[in-house]
């Protein structure tokens, strides 16, 4: 088990969150190589590449925070991260069939966004406390960048996804 370095402040909070975050957007880059193949559809394949540019973004972004801070990032495995990439493996493997594994990878990735926009949302709230303004803006921008993700994961699974597959055979007959 990792160890957390001693939280005495709002900063040291932060730097242990922003870590961990990190550690987050890295898992979450070598999954979305690994889960998105030509098995699934070309919309959702379309999107999860786009995801993917966002995720790299929030990494150099991270990155060039902890640069400028100096902060010497902390070795720590983002758990809440790895519990949704093995509980959305553990559902893949269990899926028959090519529609039913779009939405159930498009739902693991929509509960990974809601995490992350929560994150962002609270290190922007912590920067901004803490008058640390252009983090405060870099961090807003990631929320705003997943919520607008979001919505764009939500549409594709309402228009699209759900709908093929509610009954997957029915559809392709």
């Amino acid at each position: 088990m990792e160890t957390i370095p001693s939280i005495s402040c709002l900063r040291q909070l932060l730097d242990v969150d922003i870590s961990r975050m990190k550690s987050a957007e890295l898992q979450l880059k070598n999954t979305i190589i690994s889960w998105v193949s030509n098995e699934n559809s070309m919309p959702l394949r379309l999107l999860m590449n786009d995801y993917l540019d966002v995720v790299e973004k929030h990494i150099r972004l991270l990155e060039i925070f902890c640069k400028e801070e100096k902060i010497s990032a902390y070795d720590l495995t983002n758990g809440v991260m790895k519990t949704y990439i093995a509980e959305a493996a553990e559902k893949l493997a269990c899926c028959s069939c090519p529609e039913i594994k779009d939405a159930c990878l498009l739902a693991a990735f929509q509960q990974i966004n809601h995490y992350k926009i929560s994150v962002y949302g609270t290190a922007a709230a912590f920067a901004g406390a803490l008058r640390l303004q252009k983090a405060g803006l870099l961090f807003h921008q990631a929320e705003l960048d997943e919520k607008d993700m979001d919505e764009r994961l939500s549409y594709l699974a309402e228009h699209e996804l759900n709908k093929k597959a509610i009954a997957p055979f029915a559809l392709a007959s």
